[in-house]
């Protein structure tokens, strides 16, 4: 009878310290799992969303940040979010590997990485006390799943059929729906 060896999980310090070189890898829940690249689209939302979060946030201590910034979600995982936003005191950090204190977290959803990004993902993200937003991009019908904090413990967690622009209230911002799907 073949047996199954048993292998440590890896800890979120011994994963950054791995050069992936040109791969993109996540830390789930001590397992390493080698991520895709995304579509087309997929890239324009993306950059669409740090653009707009970049130009807004000049000046008030808190930076966006693509999926090369990852958010240590606990002691086993490891996420790069499409886009995420942090506010903290940022002497020091130009060389952080990962913060763990996000206010706003994107996920754009893929038929790939939904199931993982709207279970998953979801838990680690609600379960850190600085997360403040989430939100799901679906680019194929240009909506969005809003994910937002409502007390300690609480939280409002809408999907939306129709275009709604995304109030991000701990940055007093609200993110345009036609600057998140824009095309020129």
């Amino acid at each position: 009878m073949a047996t199954h060896p048993d292998y440590p999980l890896l800890t979120a310090e011994d994963f950054l310290d791995i050069d992936f070189g040109d791969h993109k890898a996540e830390l789930d829940n001590g397992v390493i799992r080698m991520m895709a690249g995304g579509t087309a689209r997929h890239a324009e939302v993306q950059i669409n969303v740090l653009a707009w979060l970049r130009q807004n946030l000049r000046g008030s201590g808190c930076r966006p940040y693509g999926p090369d910034m990852a958010t240590r979600t606990h002691d086993l995982s490891v996420r790069y979010p499409d886009a995420s936003v942090f506010c903290h005191d940022w002497s020091g950090d130009d060389k952080a590997l990962a913060f763990n204190d996000p206010r706003v977290i994107v996920e754009i959803l893929s038929a790939g990485t939904a199931r993982t990004d709207l279970r998953v993902k979801l838990d680690e993200y609600k379960a850190l006390d600085s997360v403040d937003t989430i939100i799901f991009i679906d680019t194929a019908a240009e909506r969005l799943r809003i994910v937002q904090r409502t007390t300690a413990h609480g939280w409002n967690d809408v999907a939306y059929d129709e275009a709604v622009d995304a109030p991000l209230p701990s940055l007093d911002l609200t993110l345009p729906h036609d600057e998140i799907f824009a095309r020129d």
